[in-house]
């Protein structure tokens, strides 16, 4: 088969579309190509074209179709230009003149047959009859946007009679629709194949009599326009929807779909030369008599020839499709369902193609131009389809509050949001795990026994923008401002100048003024630990370490007092928490460290001095992840709950094993004797504490293997130290 990327879309409708594209300002065309396709299809039904195919008889012309499109996606604009310019002339004809000629012609001869079908009856007593049977069905709809499985039975009927017309639903806001109309839309899954659907047995009485059956099929039509956001709800809604899928129409429509997008900078005068365009409207006057030219009588139940060339493509696309769908796993079923039938969608819009073009032949081009359209389709369906749950929409809901909510307010506004609080709490730790993954902190706290949820999307740390306020002066004049992590040293290196980690309202350094958001950790270590070993703690971590003042200085009893310096670690997100959340959050991060810092210095306003006489130096790596530090978290939760179990461990063991990605246990050991080396500490002390996480692990190593591994690379990092 001629691949489907060289295909080319329906030449008629590409020029509708680029119209509709150019007068809604909305570039994305699927949407009008579906509108378009099933309007075409509507064409077609009523005349009642049919193609011929080499296997399976005559196949009758009609379109399914399911359109998403949010508000402003011209939706509106675009039926307008179908219903009230292109076809008004079709359906006028159609109404008016077509009908009628095709019901004088079909009445007497279904009058004939019920004659024969008595024996002695008189053909002129069944004309009357049948045509007094046909008044009494009311007048016909060449459209309708609600109905009965009754009402839709009783207009078959006649257009059975009539020979000619299609039922064609058109339904508007499905998803404030869908469970009102499941009645019809169950009704129309029969009738989509070939236009068949069985009778319902009634009971016969005088005021209420059967009517006869008449033979025949009657093609139908059916249009689901509507918001994905209201279809797709994660209620009863959706639930119908995706059943409806299920049983059928998955297999039957095609699916259109689009978002808001944003149209390309255009100035007033090129817009209005857009909608004003003479040559649009110019087409569109073509168009209208064009197609009530194919209300002719002459085009009633046209039949189509395809070519065997023609069919063989077809039946090569079928197999094609089936062979892909056969590849996909068997839980993927209304995908599959949908993509071992896109050739008798194929065929049925290349069928209406070739109705509007004027053909007598169903072509390769118009086989090609189907195909094209209908792949298309399958890629917007399997969007549909991979759909937000429930949980991910409560997520992002609770990421767009600023707020605490409770149960009761979610279950008010989100309809999806319901059932027992057993179902509701599962949705809520869903949406928890999820928002984690996708960069939503959501928060919980109890008052009085009362759950209250707030969520926060957080904003990836831009390292060009790191979030400082600093001055000369220890409380005023701060200048908020933005800087680049490469370029923090000339901050902390500069001559008599202070600065916070935070924004400030006013200037005036205090915890009121101080402005929710930072992406900087500064640890202060000023207590014994050796530089080497923070070195080696944090070698997979970016961040700026510089010295204080007091680094290898002597005190007043000539003690040094060894390495002083403060580390910054940028975070990989912007945080905003309040002061008290910045505190606990502040002292999550200290308990995890493996040395000992200032825990005193917790305080969003807290100031740091620069030293211009230090040293200062970056290391290159990852970000510090923060998510297991915000208080309220499960994710904070999970991690003092693994601080209780390794409760036997010190700071040091506990980082080693958390931190150690692989979970080697060699590799684990490893790493740890390598920070004791840059500690400063002597074999026998290195020695005893590998031993001592060795015996606190699962599945602990033996001692000869740590012997010839890891206390052999201890004693060469010690001689090397030693020169």
């Amino acid at each position: 088969m001629k691949p489907v990327i060289d295909m080319e879309y329906h030449t008629m409708t590409e020029r509708l579309v680029k119209i509709m594209c150019d007068k809604t300002q909305n570039p994305n065309p699927q949407f009008f190509r579906v509108l378009v396709a099933y309007y075409f299809g509507v064409v077609a039904s009523n005349m009642r074209c049919e193609v011929d195919t080499h296997d399976r008889g005559r196949i009758p012309i009609n379109i399914y179709a399911i359109n998403l499109g949010s508000s402003g996606t011209g939706k509106g604009y675009s039926t307008n230009i179908m219903e009230k310019q292109v076809l008004k002339g079709f359906r006028k004809r159609f109404l008016d003149e077509t009908f009628e000629l095709s019901a004088q012609e079909s009445l007497p001869q279904l009058a004939v047959l019920r004659a024969k079908k008595k024996h002695d009856g008189d053909p002129d007593q069944e004309l009357e009859r049948a045509q007094r049977e046909f008044n009494s069905l009311g007048p016909i709809l060449f459209s309708f946007d609600s109905a009965t499985a009754p009402a839709v039975k009783q207009l078959r009927h006649k257009f059975l009679m009539a020979k000619a017309g299609a039922l064609s639903m058109q339904i508007d806001e499905i998803g404030s629709n869908l469970l009102a109309q499941m009645e019809p839309l169950i009704t129309f899954l029969e009738l989509y194949d070939i236009g068949e659907i069985k009778a319902k047995l009634i009971k016969n009485t005088g005021e209420n009599l059967r009517v006869e059956e008449v033979p025949g099929t009657t093609p139908a039509n059916a249009m689901l326009f509507g918001t994905e956001a209201k279809l797709l709800d994660g209620s009863k809604t959706e639930e119908e929807f995706i059943s409806l899928l299920e049983t059928g129409y998955a297999r039957r429509a095609l699916f259109g779909k689009s978002r808001p997008v944003r149209a390309k900078k255009q100035t007033p005068e090129e817009v209005y030369a857009l909608k004003t365009d003479k040559g649009s409207d110019d087409f569109l006057t073509e168009l209208q008599a064009h197609f009530r030219g194919l209300a002719d009588i002459e085009n009633i139940r046209k039949v189509l020839s395809i070519s065997k060339e023609t069919t063989l493509e077809l039946i090569d696309y079928e197999i094609g499709c089936r062979e892909k769908a056969d590849d996909m796993p068997e839980h993927m079923a209304i995908r599959k369902m949908e993509l071992q039938h896109r050739y008798f969608k194929a065929l049925k819009l290349a069928g209406a193609y070739a109705f509007v073009d004027g053909s007598s032949e169903l072509t390769m081009a118009h086989l090609h131009n189907a195909i094209k359209l209908v792949e298309d389709s399958g890629a917007q369906c399997d969007e549909i389809l991979t759909r937000e749950m429930p949980f991910e929409k409560l997520a992002k809901h609770l990421g767009t509050l600023t707020r605490e909510v409770t149960h009761a307010e979610l279950m008010a506004t989100l309809p999806y949001f319901k059932g027992g609080s057993t179902a509701r709490n599962e949705m809520i730790t869903l949406a928890i795990a999820w928002g984690y993954r996708n960069s939503i902190i959501i928060k919980k706290a109890f008052s009085d026994s009362i759950e209250f949820l707030r969520g926060e999307s957080l904003q990836p740390t831009d390292m060009d923008k790191m979030i400082v306020a600093g001055s000369t002066n220890i409380t005023e004049n701060y200048q908020n401002t933005h800087v680049k992590f490469r370029n923090l040293h000339k901050m902390t290196q500069k001559a008599g100048y202070h600065w916070v980690s935070h924004h400030l309202n006013g200037g005036y350094r205090n915890e009121d003024n101080a402005i929710a958001g930072f992406n900087l950790i500064v640890l202060d270590v000023d207590k014994g630990v050796k530089l080497g070993m923070v070195r080696s703690v944090l070698k997979d971590y970016k961040y700026l370490i510089y010295t204080t003042k007091r680094h290898q200085t002597v005190d007043s009893d000539g003690v040094n007092l060894g390495d002083r310096f403060r580390v910054i670690l940028p975070t990989n997100y912007i945080l905003k928490l309040d002061a008290v959340e910045y505190k606990d959050f502040m002292s999550n991060v200290y308990e995890s460290m493996p040395f000992q810092v200032d825990d005193q210095t917790n305080q969003r306003a807290r100031k740091w001095m620069s030293h211009s006489e230090g040293t200062f130096e970056y290391n290159d790596g990852f970000t510090f992840d923060v998510l297991p530090f915000i208080p309220k978290t499960s994710k904070n939760e999970e991690r003092v709950i693994n601080l209780k179990s390794q409760a036997q461990m010190d700071a040091l063991q506990r980082w080693v094993i958390n931190n150690t990605g692989d979970g080697n246990r060699n590799n684990m050991l490893h790493k740890y004797s390598r920070i004791l080396v840059d500690a400063g500490l002597e074999f026998n002390g290195i020695y005893q504490n590998i031993m001592d996480l060795n015996s606190k692990i699962i599945d602990k190593l033996t001692e000869e293997e740590i012997h010839k591994t890891i206390l052999v690379s201890v004693q060469n990092a010690i001689s090397k130290r030693g020169t």
